[in-house]
């Protein structure tokens, strides 16, 4: 009988400083250093040596962090987040070696459709773990070379901005007294940016050749669909890593074009508004502004969507504006979405308990408020607390199902004994019970905050800072 020769084991390999020191890349010489500092201008304009920092150990370390944080689902190789360790332990010397000689290949991305607020749907690529890994890898060294020359009025996807600074800056100009406003609209902009612009754009800076060959890949390597691949002519991916950083390195002449015409303007990614101070100067800066999009950069304009319109109620990035001063509230859109989302965790046909419930709904809310906390009425969240007081109630009574339990239950909250048969006897349904003087006095606010609903008003309060210079 032959004895069964036993199975090799693979190494414990993790993602730590030390385990990735042997992976990713040898130590560097003495008096030499891999370190892609993000935080100040990698190199200059006339580098010729960007692969080697990308493919840096400790670069490609901060890239995983990232890449693990912002989780998602694999690509069409079907490449786990967790299962990348073991995929790096058996290809990356292989990777990083093409990588470094200018022929690494990528694989395409996985084409994903999603619904749009407004109608339509947006295509969304995801492209395979070890792709986001190495442009996130990119991004992290081209940043710190092209962020520091972009413009002041721009806000998407940088170093320490956010669509809160775009918001506050709308208000200060409107302030100003620009009261007129060009609101345009690209055409799927992602999907159709020119590849050759685009990549004009970058070799302004970068003189890697390597590198520019594998952004260009990268820009065609085609999505997956229904196990088709379908080659990229145009478009860079919305969903990947780098797709943000190349957006912005596509508009940042339009920015430059704004400034140097003297006009007001804001953008976050290819969202943006244009300021005038008359209707007709805004029909102007109209006229102007779509033949650069489309002449210089090649880009298409929704002509149906884009307009001149008054500041006094324009919508940018979830955010309405109101009046002279620019007061800023929640768009009726996002109010709506919030109230649908909200009904939908509070739901009283899915069967889940009140504390789960109230942990889902108050990770949405901290969210939510977090973000549209810029919004000026205190009181509009105060009824938004009270809508939400009375979803609760409609659940708990839900859950209390026959008369003998809501009886018992009013009681034991201090309803008196006569209103408590009323109520646990009523046929009026959930909806209906959740306003009545019996249900508020038993389940009041104390006790509904004592149980774990947060409240939006007190949220709002605390991120007064977020206010201060709006």
């Amino acid at each position: 009988m032959t004895s069964r020769r036993p199975k090799a084991k693979r190494p414990n390999i993790d993602f730590s400083h030390e385990a990735l020191a042997s992976c990713f890349a040898e130590e560097p010489q003495r008096g030499q250093s891999n370190v892609a500092d993000t935080d100040k201008p990698a190199l200059g304009s006339i580098s010729q040596n960007l692969m080697e920092r990308i493919v840096a150990w400790d670069n490609m370390l901060t890239a995983w962090k990232k890449v693990r944080a912002n989780g998602g689902a694999p690509g069409p190789d079907g490449v786990t987040i967790n299962e990348l360790p073991d995929y790096f332990y058996q290809h990356w010397p292989n990777i990083r070696r093409q990588l470094l000689e200018g022929t690494y290949d990528p694989g395409p991305a996985r084409r994903k459709t999603i619904p749009k607020q407004d109608g339509g749907e947006r295509n969304l690529a995801i492209p395979n773990v070890i792709e986001r890994l190495i442009q996130q890898a990119i991004s992290q060294v081209l940043t710190p070379i092209f962020d520091p020359d972009f413009s002041e009025s721009s806000f998407g996807y940088r170093p320490n901005r956010s669509a809160h600074g775009a918001i506050k800056q709308i208000q200060r100009t409107i302030r100003q007294g620009y009261r007129h406003c060009v609101d345009m609209d690209l055409s799927k902009f992602f999907d159709r940016a020119q590849h050759d612009v685009l990549l004009a754009r970058v070799a302004r800076k970068v003189h890697d050749k390597r590198l520019l060959r594998l952004i260009g890949r990268y820009l065609r390597a085609g999505v997956m669909v229904e196990g088709l691949i379908q080659a990229s002519h145009e478009g860079t991916a919305q969903g990947s890593p780098l797709s943000p950083l190349l957006a912005n390195i596509l508009l940042d002449d339009f920015d430059k074009v704004l400034e140097a015409r003297g006009l007001k303007f804001v953008r976050y990614a290819d969202d943006f508004l244009v300021f005038a101070k008359t209707a007709i100067a805004a029909e102007r800066v109209f006229r102007s502004v779509s033949r650069y999009l489309t002449g210089k950069l090649k880009l298409v304009v929704n002509l149906q969507k884009s307009r001149t319109c008054s500041t006094d109620g324009v919508e940018f990035a979830g955010f309405q504006f109101h009046g002279y001063g620019g007061q800023i509230r929640v768009s009726p859109k996002n109010m709506k979405k919030f109230k649908q989302r909200s009904r939908a965790l509070l739901n009283r046909n899915h069967g889940k308990s009140t504390r789960h419930r109230l942990l889902e709904l108050n990770r949405y809310l901290r969210g939510w408020i977090g973000y549209f906390a810029l919004d000026q009425r205190q009181s509009e969240f105060g009824k938004l607390d009270k809508w939400l007081r009375r979803r609760l109630r409609a659940c708990i009574w839900k859950q209390w199902r026959n008369p003998r339990t809501r009886i018992q239950k009013l009681k034991q909250l201090g309803v008196r004994e006569h209103e408590a048969y009323c109520h646990g006897f009523s046929r009026k349904g959930p909806w209906r019970m959740s306003k009545t003087i019996g249900l508020s006095m038993a389940l009041t606010t104390q006790w509904l905050t004592e149980l774990g609903l947060l409240s939006l008003s007190d949220l709002w309060s605390q991120l007064a800072p977020l206010r201060r210079t709006a």
